[in-house]
């Protein structure tokens, strides 16, 4: 017998408030952490490695930052693919209490080393991908299809409220190690928050949650290839987005390198620019009925149009006003595109939901992946004008998506649980 969702489903088979808070509190929780310990692998790393130069340092928190995408690439389709058959809500739990137990460990960074320095952030990613892919596919299997929409916006917005919100962790850290728990270094006070944020999600996600029930593969073979074609569209469509996505932002980081009359803080205002802009497009998805009512494939175009634009004028204008316009532009476009791919991906069959949203995440982690690594290379070859280079894979799934219209329509709505 199928288990029945608990009393805080306002109708049967959906999500109540609490547990929906619940769940974005698990997004929010992972994003604040990825940001907040960013700024610490550099004093990790000197603390593993006391005689390293800084070039080396600089290098290592690259390559750490690749292995914890490659241990989201890993663990993203393994998670999906389990939480299919046994169920979300254990994976889920796992998933954060594996984030919680990686991240105590780097209490003691000296102890760890390098080699363990690098083992814990894959682990980190390992288990961080047993959460979003998961989350998104609760929310999919247990919402009304005229709700899937706002609520997958709600999310990405969630996910960059987070990524924002990891700066002030570090700065609350800062003032509590010089006050209440003065002795505690910042960056130990900065993991011991992070982990009671983690540890708080998952005593809610066992409080709240319902028991999804196993799934048994479908029987079902009909436009089996279709289907298969149009996940591995859209698969593609997000790691050449992350790609464009990812270059570019490595190239926003190295901008002072070509404009000395850039400042650090300029640099950083397009930063938060960028965030900004993507959040301002996931709250007009909220507030709107944009993505029930336009069909995907005309977003995804707008979407990659304004990518594209904006591209080009970071490639060809180096004036500030203009590169202002080309961040802002190229950030819409991104953040228009990206819940699009998932509003389409949560359409899929229920017992394929955790595959689909563990197979999207992975293709966002090759395209971060590459394109971090790509774009660090075309700015130090191309300089200003690899921002342009960098449209080239977005004219490409552009033309794919113009001239293959139905890989981008909605798939068939799972049916939410009796």
């Amino acid at each position: 017998m199928q288990d029945q969702l608990p009393e805080t489903s306002n109708v049967q088979g959906e999500l109540g408030r609490m547990q929906l808070a619940w769940l974005a509190a698990a997004i929010l929780v992972v994003s604040t952490g990825y940001g907040a310990l960013m700024p610490l692998l550099p004093t990790w790393l000197a603390l593993a490695r006391p005689d390293a130069a800084a070039s080396d340092i600089a290098d290592h928190v690259g390559f750490i930052t690749g292995v914890y995408a490659f241990g989201v690439l890993m663990g993203a389709p393994f998670w999906g693919l389990v939480s299919d058959r046994v169920g979300r809500k254990p994976i889920l739990i796992m998933g954060l209490a594996g984030y919680v137990a990686s991240l105590l460990l780097l209490l003691a960074p000296s102890l760890a080393g390098l080699s363990g320095l690098y083992a814990l952030r894959c682990t980190s990613g390992f288990f961080v991908a047993a959460v979003i892919p998961v989350v998104s596919a609760l929310i999919a299997e247990h919402t009304r299809p005229w709700q899937r929409a706002r609520r997958f916006a709600w999310l990405g917005a969630v996910s960059l409220i987070g990524f924002l919100f990891g700066p002030w962790l570090n700065a609350a850290a800062d003032w509590i190690s010089q006050g209440a728990l003065r002795g505690i270094s910042a960056p130990q006070v900065v993991v011991v928050l992070s982990a009671l944020l983690g540890a708080a999600t998952m005593a809610g996600q066992i409080w709240t949650l319902p028991h999804s029930p196993k799934t048994p593969p479908s029987s079902r073979p009909e436009h089996v290839s279709d289907k298969a074609e149009g996940f591995a569209a859209l698969c593609g469509l997000d790691t050449l987005v992350m790609f464009a996505l990812s270059g570019f932002e490595v190239g926003i980081m190295l901008q002072g390198q070509q404009h000395p009359d850039l400042s650090s803080r300029q640099v950083s205002m397009m930063f938060a620019e960028c965030s900004l802009v993507m959040l301002g497009v996931n709250a007009v998805l909220f507030f709107s009925e944009l993505l029930e009512r336009t069909p995907p494939r005309k977003l995804i175009c707008v979407g990659l149009l304004l990518a594209i634009t904006g591209l080009a004028l970071l490639a060809w204008h180096r004036a500030e006003a203009w590169m202002y316009l080309g961040v802002s532009l190229t950030s819409a476009g991104t953040g228009l595109v990206l819940p699009v791919i998932a509003y389409v991906a949560a359409g899929a069959e229920r017992d394929r939901l955790g595959v689909t949203m563990g197979g999207l995440a992975a293709a966002s982690s090759v395209g971060q992946i590459v394109g971090s690594a790509v774009g660090g290379w075309l700015f130090g070859v191309a300089a200003q004008h690899s921002y342009g280079w960098l449209t080239a894979p977005l004219v490409a799934i552009l033309a794919l998506v113009l001239l293959r219209p139905a890989l981008w329509a909605r798939q068939p709505s799972p049916q939410l649980q009796p």
